[in-house]
Protein backbone atom coordinates (compact mmCIF):
# COMPACT_ATOMS: atom_id res chain seq x y z
CA UNK A 1 0.00 0.00 0.00
CA UNK A 2 0.57 3.92 -0.48
CA UNK A 3 2.85 4.74 2.50
CA UNK A 4 2.53 7.75 4.27
CA UNK A 5 3.55 9.79 7.24
CA UNK A 6 2.20 8.63 10.35
CA UNK A 7 2.57 11.96 11.38
CA UNK A 8 3.64 15.73 10.82
CA UNK A 9 6.06 18.14 12.83
CA UNK A 10 2.88 19.84 13.91
CA UNK A 11 1.87 16.99 15.72
CA UNK A 12 5.30 16.10 17.12
CA UNK A 13 4.38 19.56 19.19
CA UNK A 14 1.33 18.48 20.24
CA UNK A 15 2.88 15.42 21.98
CA UNK A 16 5.38 17.32 23.32
CA UNK A 17 3.83 20.04 24.88
CA UNK A 18 0.25 19.36 24.93
CA UNK A 19 -2.14 17.39 26.76
CA UNK A 20 -2.62 14.31 25.18
CA UNK A 21 0.10 11.06 25.07
CA UNK A 22 3.24 12.18 26.07
CA UNK A 23 5.74 9.76 24.15
CA UNK A 24 9.39 9.56 24.70
CA UNK A 25 12.46 10.45 22.02
CA UNK A 26 14.94 7.87 22.79
CA UNK A 27 15.54 4.37 21.71
CA UNK A 28 14.18 1.20 23.36
CA UNK A 29 16.62 0.33 25.58
CA UNK A 30 16.83 3.91 27.29
CA UNK A 31 12.74 3.87 27.37
CA UNK A 32 13.32 0.13 29.51
CA UNK A 33 16.07 2.08 31.74
CA UNK A 34 13.45 5.01 32.31
CA UNK A 35 10.40 2.38 33.23
CA UNK A 36 12.60 0.29 35.80
CA UNK A 37 13.91 3.86 37.30
CA UNK A 38 10.26 4.67 37.66
CA UNK A 39 8.88 1.49 38.40
CA UNK A 40 6.15 1.60 35.29
CA UNK A 41 5.01 -0.11 32.31
CA UNK A 42 6.34 0.46 28.90
CA UNK A 43 3.02 1.21 26.39
CA UNK A 44 4.16 1.27 22.99
CA UNK A 45 2.46 2.07 19.84
CA UNK A 46 3.65 -0.32 17.56
CA UNK A 47 3.06 1.01 13.93
CA UNK A 48 3.97 1.21 10.20
CA UNK A 49 3.86 3.87 7.86
CA UNK A 50 1.30 3.17 5.64
CA UNK A 51 -0.97 2.32 8.29
CA UNK A 52 -4.11 3.74 8.14
CA UNK A 53 -5.91 3.29 11.35
CA UNK A 54 -2.44 4.23 12.91
CA UNK A 55 -2.82 7.75 11.42
CA UNK A 56 -6.60 7.91 12.56
CA UNK A 57 -4.82 6.98 16.32
CA UNK A 58 -2.89 9.84 15.59
CA UNK A 59 -5.79 12.28 14.93
CA UNK A 60 -8.39 11.27 17.05
CA UNK A 61 -7.50 9.49 19.97
CA UNK A 62 -3.96 10.26 21.53
CA UNK A 63 -4.08 13.91 21.42
CA UNK A 64 -7.27 13.68 24.39
CA UNK A 65 -6.91 14.89 27.36
CA UNK A 66 -7.95 12.06 29.53
CA UNK A 67 -6.25 9.58 27.18
CA UNK A 68 -2.81 11.83 28.07
CA UNK A 69 -3.71 12.13 31.61
CA UNK A 70 -4.37 8.12 31.87
CA UNK A 71 -1.08 7.14 29.98
CA UNK A 72 1.17 9.75 30.90
CA UNK A 73 0.18 8.88 34.86
CA UNK A 74 0.48 5.29 34.80
CA UNK A 75 2.85 4.66 31.40
CA UNK A 76 6.29 5.32 29.89
CA UNK A 77 4.88 5.94 26.48
CA UNK A 78 6.81 4.97 23.17
CA UNK A 79 5.48 4.99 19.63
CA UNK A 80 7.92 2.73 17.19
CA UNK A 81 7.76 1.96 13.66
CA UNK A 82 7.72 -1.79 12.93
CA UNK A 83 9.32 -1.11 9.61
CA UNK A 84 12.40 0.87 10.18
CA UNK A 85 15.08 1.20 12.61
CA UNK A 86 15.18 -0.97 15.69
CA UNK A 87 11.61 -1.24 15.22
CA UNK A 88 12.54 -3.84 12.76
CA UNK A 89 13.78 -6.64 15.36
CA UNK A 90 11.22 -5.53 17.97
CA UNK A 91 8.42 -6.45 15.65
CA UNK A 92 10.27 -10.09 15.81
CA UNK A 93 11.18 -10.13 19.52
CA UNK A 94 7.02 -9.01 20.35
CA UNK A 95 5.86 -10.82 17.02
CA UNK A 96 3.83 -7.68 15.86
CA UNK A 97 2.74 -9.02 12.37
CA UNK A 98 -1.06 -6.39 12.68
CA UNK A 99 -1.06 -2.56 12.45
CA UNK A 100 -1.63 -0.93 14.99
CA UNK A 101 -0.47 -3.17 17.63
CA UNK A 102 -0.82 -1.86 21.24
CA UNK A 103 1.95 -3.60 23.45
CA UNK A 104 2.43 -3.67 26.99
CA UNK A 105 5.63 -4.73 28.45
CA UNK A 106 7.55 -4.48 31.93
CA UNK A 107 10.46 -2.74 32.88
CA UNK A 108 12.56 -6.48 32.57
CA UNK A 109 10.84 -6.18 28.32
CA UNK A 110 8.40 -8.85 28.85
CA UNK A 111 4.99 -8.40 27.37
CA UNK A 112 1.84 -8.40 29.74
CA UNK A 113 -0.82 -7.47 27.77
CA UNK A 114 -1.58 -6.40 24.03
CA UNK A 115 -4.38 -5.45 21.70
CA UNK A 116 -4.28 -3.81 18.00
CA UNK A 117 -6.69 -1.89 15.91
CA UNK A 118 -8.01 1.30 15.90
CA UNK A 119 -10.08 1.76 19.66
CA UNK A 120 -12.18 4.27 20.88
CA UNK A 121 -11.10 6.65 24.02
CA UNK A 122 -12.98 4.50 26.51
CA UNK A 123 -11.93 1.27 25.11
CA UNK A 124 -8.45 2.63 24.59
CA UNK A 125 -8.22 3.68 28.47
CA UNK A 126 -9.87 0.44 29.66
CA UNK A 127 -6.85 -1.37 27.87
CA UNK A 128 -4.65 0.50 30.22
CA UNK A 129 -6.56 -0.26 32.84
CA UNK A 130 -6.60 -3.87 32.45
CA UNK A 131 -2.83 -3.89 31.53
CA UNK A 132 -2.43 -2.67 34.89
CA UNK A 133 -4.24 -5.55 36.55
CA UNK A 134 -2.67 -8.80 37.15
CA UNK A 135 -5.81 -10.74 36.73
CA UNK A 136 -6.82 -9.22 33.72
CA UNK A 137 -3.41 -9.45 31.56
CA UNK A 138 -3.26 -11.52 28.70
CA UNK A 139 -0.92 -14.23 30.30
CA UNK A 140 -4.20 -14.38 33.25
CA UNK A 141 -6.29 -14.78 30.56
CA UNK A 142 -4.91 -17.05 28.76
CA UNK A 143 -4.50 -19.20 32.16
CA UNK A 144 -8.29 -18.47 32.57
CA UNK A 145 -8.96 -20.42 28.72
CA UNK A 146 -6.41 -23.29 29.74
CA UNK A 147 -8.54 -24.32 33.11
CA UNK A 148 -11.45 -24.23 30.99
CA UNK A 149 -13.39 -20.96 30.51
CA UNK A 150 -16.40 -21.37 28.62
CA UNK A 151 -17.97 -18.35 28.81
CA UNK A 152 -18.64 -16.90 25.30
CA UNK A 153 -18.44 -13.23 25.28
CA UNK A 154 -14.57 -14.37 27.42
CA UNK A 155 -13.51 -16.36 24.65
CA UNK A 156 -14.47 -13.85 21.59
CA UNK A 157 -12.55 -11.57 23.21
CA UNK A 158 -9.40 -13.64 23.96
CA UNK A 159 -9.75 -14.60 20.47
CA UNK A 160 -9.50 -10.69 19.52
CA UNK A 161 -6.31 -10.31 21.39
CA UNK A 162 -4.50 -13.15 20.21
CA UNK A 163 -5.98 -13.84 16.41
CA UNK A 164 -2.83 -11.97 14.62
CA UNK A 165 -0.06 -12.85 17.06
CA UNK A 166 -0.89 -15.70 18.30
CA UNK A 167 -2.46 -17.85 15.67
CA UNK A 168 -2.51 -21.53 17.09
CA UNK A 169 -3.70 -20.09 20.13
CA UNK A 170 -6.46 -18.42 18.83
CA UNK A 171 -7.52 -21.21 17.04
CA UNK A 172 -8.45 -23.18 19.57
CA UNK A 173 -10.09 -20.62 21.68
CA UNK A 174 -12.43 -20.28 18.55
CA UNK A 175 -13.06 -23.76 18.09
CA UNK A 176 -14.23 -24.08 21.65
CA UNK A 177 -16.33 -20.76 21.11
CA UNK A 178 -18.09 -22.00 18.06
CA UNK A 179 -19.13 -25.42 19.67
CA UNK A 180 -20.89 -24.08 22.25
CA UNK A 181 -23.03 -21.97 19.48
CA UNK A 182 -26.01 -23.57 18.42
CA UNK A 183 -26.91 -20.71 16.69
CA UNK A 184 -24.47 -17.98 14.60
CA UNK A 185 -25.18 -13.90 14.20
CA UNK A 186 -23.25 -12.09 11.50
CA UNK A 187 -20.51 -11.40 13.14
CA UNK A 188 -20.24 -15.24 13.98
CA UNK A 189 -20.46 -15.57 10.56
CA UNK A 190 -17.61 -13.33 9.28
CA UNK A 191 -15.25 -15.15 11.98
CA UNK A 192 -15.78 -18.02 11.06
CA UNK A 193 -14.88 -16.71 7.05
CA UNK A 194 -12.19 -15.08 7.93
CA UNK A 195 -10.47 -17.59 10.70
CA UNK A 196 -9.70 -20.44 9.01
CA UNK A 197 -5.64 -20.77 7.74
CA UNK A 198 -5.67 -24.07 6.63
CA UNK A 199 -8.20 -26.86 5.36
CA UNK A 200 -6.41 -29.58 7.90
CA UNK A 201 -7.72 -27.81 11.13
CA UNK A 202 -10.85 -27.87 12.99
CA UNK A 203 -11.67 -24.55 12.14
CA UNK A 204 -12.24 -25.45 8.82
CA UNK A 205 -14.75 -28.32 9.71
CA UNK A 206 -16.39 -25.90 11.60
CA UNK A 207 -16.93 -23.48 8.23
CA UNK A 208 -18.34 -26.61 6.26
CA UNK A 209 -20.33 -28.10 8.94
CA UNK A 210 -21.77 -24.50 9.43
CA UNK A 211 -22.44 -23.27 5.88
CA UNK A 212 -25.81 -23.47 6.38
CA UNK A 213 -25.96 -20.76 9.01
CA UNK A 214 -23.24 -18.82 7.38
CA UNK A 215 -25.51 -18.85 4.39
CA UNK A 216 -27.96 -16.90 6.43
CA UNK A 217 -25.56 -13.67 6.17
CA UNK A 218 -23.57 -14.12 2.95
CA UNK A 219 -24.40 -15.36 -0.47
CA UNK A 220 -23.81 -18.93 -2.06
CA UNK A 221 -20.96 -17.16 -3.96
CA UNK A 222 -18.91 -15.19 -1.44
CA UNK A 223 -19.15 -18.81 0.43
CA UNK A 224 -17.37 -20.20 -2.52
CA UNK A 225 -14.76 -17.39 -2.26
CA UNK A 226 -14.09 -17.86 1.15
CA UNK A 227 -13.47 -21.22 0.82
CA UNK A 228 -10.86 -21.11 -2.04
CA UNK A 229 -9.32 -18.67 -0.45
CA UNK A 230 -8.55 -20.94 2.69
CA UNK A 231 -7.56 -23.49 0.02
CA UNK A 232 -5.06 -21.35 -1.55
CA UNK A 233 -3.76 -20.36 1.59
CA UNK A 234 -3.12 -23.87 2.55
CA UNK A 235 -1.79 -24.29 -0.58
CA UNK A 236 0.82 -21.71 -1.04
CA UNK A 237 2.11 -22.27 2.54
CA UNK A 238 3.19 -26.29 1.38
CA UNK A 239 4.30 -24.86 -1.93
CA UNK A 240 6.81 -21.97 -0.59
CA UNK A 241 9.91 -22.99 1.18
CA UNK A 242 11.15 -20.54 3.69
CA UNK A 243 14.62 -21.45 4.49
CA UNK A 244 15.34 -21.73 0.84
CA UNK A 245 13.03 -19.53 -0.60
CA UNK A 246 12.52 -21.42 -3.14
CA UNK A 247 8.12 -22.59 -4.41
CA UNK A 248 7.43 -26.24 -5.85
CA UNK A 249 5.66 -24.90 -8.85
CA UNK A 250 4.35 -28.20 -10.07
CA UNK A 251 2.45 -28.75 -6.50
CA UNK A 252 0.76 -25.34 -6.46
CA UNK A 253 -0.44 -25.74 -10.25
CA UNK A 254 -1.55 -29.19 -9.56
CA UNK A 255 -3.51 -28.43 -6.68
CA UNK A 256 -5.15 -25.22 -7.97
CA UNK A 257 -6.01 -26.45 -10.87
CA UNK A 258 -8.31 -28.94 -8.87
CA UNK A 259 -10.72 -25.61 -8.26
CA UNK A 260 -9.39 -22.82 -10.62
CA UNK A 261 -8.66 -22.64 -14.63
CA UNK A 262 -5.20 -23.19 -15.58
CA UNK A 263 -4.44 -19.08 -16.75
CA UNK A 264 -5.44 -18.41 -13.59
CA UNK A 265 -3.70 -20.52 -11.43
CA UNK A 266 -0.59 -19.23 -13.58
CA UNK A 267 -1.78 -15.24 -13.00
CA UNK A 268 -1.89 -16.45 -9.21
CA UNK A 269 1.32 -18.36 -8.79
CA UNK A 270 3.08 -15.25 -10.47
CA UNK A 271 1.68 -12.85 -8.38
CA UNK A 272 2.53 -14.60 -5.25
CA UNK A 273 5.79 -15.08 -6.73
CA UNK A 274 6.31 -11.62 -6.93
CA UNK A 275 5.16 -10.74 -3.53
CA UNK A 276 7.26 -12.84 -1.57
CA UNK A 277 10.08 -11.58 -3.44
CA UNK A 278 9.76 -8.18 -2.66
CA UNK A 279 9.09 -8.98 0.86
CA UNK A 280 12.57 -11.22 0.42
CA UNK A 281 13.94 -7.93 -1.06
CA UNK A 282 14.52 -9.20 -4.15
CA UNK A 283 13.51 -6.42 -6.14
CA UNK A 284 14.71 -7.73 -9.45
CA UNK A 285 12.39 -10.81 -9.81
CA UNK A 286 9.74 -8.56 -8.38
CA UNK A 287 10.01 -5.70 -11.01
CA UNK A 288 10.22 -8.56 -13.63
CA UNK A 289 7.20 -10.36 -12.50
CA UNK A 290 4.71 -7.33 -12.12
CA UNK A 291 6.23 -6.14 -15.32
CA UNK A 292 4.93 -9.21 -17.03
CA UNK A 293 1.64 -9.60 -14.72
CA UNK A 294 0.75 -5.63 -15.86
CA UNK A 295 1.09 -5.67 -19.75
CA UNK A 296 -2.50 -5.00 -19.60
CA UNK A 297 -3.56 -3.48 -16.94
CA UNK A 298 -7.06 -2.21 -17.79
CA UNK A 299 -8.94 -5.02 -15.74
CA UNK A 300 -7.29 -3.83 -12.54
CA UNK A 301 -8.54 -2.57 -9.72
CA UNK A 302 -7.45 1.08 -8.85
CA UNK A 303 -6.00 0.58 -5.45
CA UNK A 304 -3.58 -2.38 -6.76
CA UNK A 305 -2.19 -0.09 -9.60
CA UNK A 306 -1.45 1.95 -6.92
CA UNK A 307 0.26 -0.34 -4.45
CA UNK A 308 2.49 -1.54 -7.36
CA UNK A 309 3.43 2.09 -8.68
CA UNK A 310 4.22 2.90 -5.26
CA UNK A 311 6.42 -0.16 -4.73
CA UNK A 312 8.37 0.77 -8.22
CA UNK A 313 9.04 4.22 -6.91
CA UNK A 314 10.44 2.81 -3.73
CA UNK A 315 12.47 0.11 -4.98
CA UNK A 316 13.21 0.67 -8.72
CA UNK A 317 15.16 2.50 -10.60
CA UNK A 318 15.24 1.47 -13.88
CA UNK A 319 13.65 4.43 -15.69
CA UNK A 320 11.99 2.17 -18.17
CA UNK A 321 10.43 0.54 -15.58
CA UNK A 322 9.37 3.66 -13.83
CA UNK A 323 7.61 5.14 -16.89
CA UNK A 324 5.57 1.72 -16.87
CA UNK A 325 4.63 2.45 -13.00
CA UNK A 326 3.78 6.09 -14.06
CA UNK A 327 1.37 4.54 -16.67
CA UNK A 328 -0.11 1.92 -13.60
CA UNK A 329 -0.20 5.43 -11.59
CA UNK A 330 -2.26 7.45 -14.35
CA UNK A 331 -4.62 4.25 -14.56
CA UNK A 332 -5.14 4.73 -10.72
CA UNK A 333 -6.26 8.30 -11.25
CA UNK A 334 -8.55 7.85 -13.68
CA UNK A 335 -9.70 5.11 -11.83
CA UNK A 336 -10.58 6.55 -8.98
CA UNK A 337 -8.52 9.83 -8.02
CA UNK A 338 -7.24 10.12 -4.54
CA UNK A 339 -4.66 11.74 -2.42
CA UNK A 340 -2.60 8.50 -2.07
CA UNK A 341 -2.17 8.04 -6.04
CA UNK A 342 -1.96 11.40 -6.72
CA UNK A 343 1.16 11.34 -4.64
CA UNK A 344 2.54 8.35 -5.78
CA UNK A 345 2.43 9.90 -9.17
CA UNK A 346 4.23 13.03 -7.94
CA UNK A 347 6.71 10.77 -7.14
CA UNK A 348 6.86 8.69 -9.59
CA UNK A 349 7.51 12.19 -12.41
CA UNK A 350 10.30 13.54 -9.59
CA UNK A 351 12.31 10.38 -9.86
CA UNK A 352 12.31 10.52 -13.68
CA UNK A 353 13.61 14.20 -13.52
CA UNK A 354 9.92 15.33 -14.94
CA UNK A 355 9.48 18.73 -12.41
CA UNK A 356 6.75 19.79 -14.20
CA UNK A 357 4.71 17.25 -13.81
CA UNK A 358 5.72 16.36 -10.23
CA UNK A 359 4.49 19.69 -9.21
CA UNK A 360 1.45 19.55 -10.83
CA UNK A 361 0.73 16.01 -9.17
CA UNK A 362 1.90 16.84 -6.14
CA UNK A 363 -0.38 20.25 -5.64
CA UNK A 364 -3.40 18.52 -6.76
CA UNK A 365 -2.20 15.78 -4.00
CA UNK A 366 -2.36 18.41 -1.24
CA UNK A 367 -5.29 19.65 -2.23
CA UNK A 368 -7.19 16.29 -1.96
CA UNK A 369 -5.60 15.53 0.95
CA UNK A 370 -7.01 18.92 3.19
CA UNK A 371 -10.31 18.78 1.51
CA UNK A 372 -10.10 14.84 3.12
CA UNK A 373 -8.69 16.12 5.98
CA UNK A 374 -5.39 13.77 5.55
CA UNK A 375 -1.75 14.58 6.43
CA UNK A 376 0.08 15.80 3.20
CA UNK A 377 3.67 16.82 5.17
CA UNK A 378 5.50 14.75 3.05
CA UNK A 379 3.69 15.61 -0.20
CA UNK A 380 4.46 19.39 0.86
CA UNK A 381 8.06 18.55 1.50
CA UNK A 382 8.17 16.95 -1.97
CA UNK A 383 6.25 20.06 -3.69
CA UNK A 384 8.82 22.34 -1.74
CA UNK A 385 12.20 20.45 -3.03
CA UNK A 386 10.90 21.26 -6.54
Amino acid sequence: MKRLAIISSLFIGVFAFAQGIKFEDGNFASILAKAKKENKLIFIDAYASWCGPCKLMVKNIFPLKTVGDYYNAHFINAKIDMEKGEGIELAKKYNVKAFPTYLFIDPNGETVHRTLGYVEEKDFIQFAKDAEDPNKRLTALKQKFESGEKDPDFLKNLAGLTMYNDTEFANKVLVRYFEQKTTLDQEDAQMLISSPQSTEGPLYKLFQDKKADILKFISKDNYERADKSIKLTEISRKAYNAETKTWDENYFMTETQKFLPKENAERLFKSMKASRALKNKDIALYEKLILELYQDYSKASSGELNSHAWNFFENVNNKASLEKAILWAQESVKKDQSFANTDTLANLYNKVGDKKNAKLWAEKSIELAKSNGEDSSDTEKLLKSL
